[in-house]
């Protein structure tokens, strides 16, 4: 039998493998020099982000942030090499070529998110999935992890008659009901992200260009966008062939440091760890499911952050766990299950989950978050949760499991700051 390398009940955790913890940043002087123009040619089509003026001391220096490195093709590697998805659906810079002043991005993510499998699917899309949510999925850049096939051509994983193994591919047209929910942007790292071959994945692809819906996972992906004149950099990383790769911690170093001498936010996407109800709890070490490594989170998110990353984003574990401040940026390190119609498993606390919402300056500081809790119900849609379960379990986890570092979250969901 082929077994699913994502989905079932069974967790398993790996021989601890303690990493050493980086060195704290330190601060330096200007990100961008004047006169700095930056062209991204996405889709065959082309997004003007225009930079004038010094930005002095506005972005805190960590390696791979190189004091007045532009954000143009003359600092890092050239912009041919990083492979840009989706359509445009950037904000401009400020018209006039005027000085731009540190901005806040709202960001808003989600945790795993798939659209059914065997031909069952919501009879209204996708976007009724997310009705009972709606007003917490607005933000300058809701993302989310997306955690299935889009097209038609198939699944090919699983083996006829098999029991034991999971596919997951929708129809293409879901992606613009994602897009039309309030998401600019998914994540498509993740185990489910080859179920339906190779030509799934370029089925894929094509449905979120057509959705106007930028992504980012692929090997060698690195996404840019702008947000109210802010240059944003998305990686994705999962521990397989066909996404960027979570388990080559050094690579995935070099790759954030090349985004951050280009961007001046950078966001990190892992889909990292082990599944189920016994999963919650995240500890340093590589991660073990189904005798299948699934990184260390831990060290990982560490590194990525030390060498430029302002946010790392978790999934995968389907279960929420811990949130912890690493040199004051945030890390969430599962936001567990966000819509899975007759998919993802509900029972207890993989029904538990929460919706992220930060704002972050331009510097990458923390200017302010706070956390929605919801609760998966009926086929497996969210809907707010009045008790607020998902507060209670990320606070408690987070002091468990990372003690001073841990999150702290107000009763009434506000993340209080580093």
């Amino acid at each position: 039998m082929t077994r699913d390398r994502g989905d079932g009940p069974v967790s398993g955790r790996g021989m601890p493998r303690h990493a050493r913890r980086p060195a704290p940043r330190r601060r330096t002087a200007s990100w961008l020099a004047a006169g700095v123009v930056a062209v991204l040619i996405v889709g065959g089509a082309g997004v003007l982000a225009a930079r004038s003026g010094a930005l002095a001391g506005q972005r805190e220096a960590r390696p791979g942030h190189r004091p007045g490195a532009a954000a143009t093709r003359s600092g890092g590697t050239p912009l041919s090499a990083a492979r840009i998805s989706g359509s445009p659906s950037d904000t401009p810079a400020p018209p006039g070529g005027g000085t731009v002043s540190i901005s806040t991005v709202s960001i808003t993510d989600v945790g795993d998110m798939n659209f059914g499998m065997d031909g069952r699917y919501p009879p209204g899309g996708a976007a009724t999935e997310f009705d009972d949510v709606a007003g917490d999925l607005h933000s300058n850049l809701t993302v989310g992890n997306m955690e299935t096939a889009l097209g038609s051509n198939g699944v090919t994983k699983c083996p006829p008659r098999s029991t034991d193994c999971y596919a997951f591919q929708a129809p293409a047209d879901f992606a613009v009901a994602v897009h039309r929910a309030g998401f600019s942007a998914v994540n498509v790292a993740n185990n489910h992200t080859d179920d339906a071959g190779p030509a799934g994945m370029q089925e894929t692809d094509e449905a979120l260009i057509a959705a106007h819906l930028r992504w980012t996972g692929r090997p060698a992906q690195t996404t840019y966008l702008v947000r109210r004149g802010v240059k944003i950099a998305l990686l994705g990383f999962a521990p397989y062939g066909y996404d960027r790769d979570l388990l080559d911690i050094p690579a995935a170093v070099a790759a954030v440091r090349q985004a951050a001498a280009r961007a001046q936010l950078v966001i990190v996407f892992i889909h990292a760890g082990a599944e189920g109800a016994g999963a919650q709890d995240v500890r340093p070490g590589m991660e073990t499911y189904l005798g299948e490594e699934r990184g260390d989170p831990i060290a990982f998110s560490h590194a990525v952050i030390s060498a430029g990353a302002d946010l790392v984003l978790g999934s995968g574990p389907h279960v929420l766990r811990a949130m912890q401040w690493y040199h004051h940026r945030l890390i969430a390190y599962s936001l567990g299950n966000f819509a899975g119609y007759y998919t993802l498993g509900l029972g207890g606390v993989t029904a538990d989950s929460a919706i992220l919402h930060v704002r972050l300056r331009a510097d990458g500081t923390f200017a302010g978050g706070s956390v929605t809790p919801i609760r998966l119900v009926g086929a497996g849609t969210p809907e707010p949760d009045p008790a607020g379960t998902g507060i209670q379990l990320i606070n408690s986890l987070s002091r468990s499991d990372l003690g001073a570092s841990g999150v702290r979250i107000t009763a009434a969901g506000k993340i209080e700051p580093p």
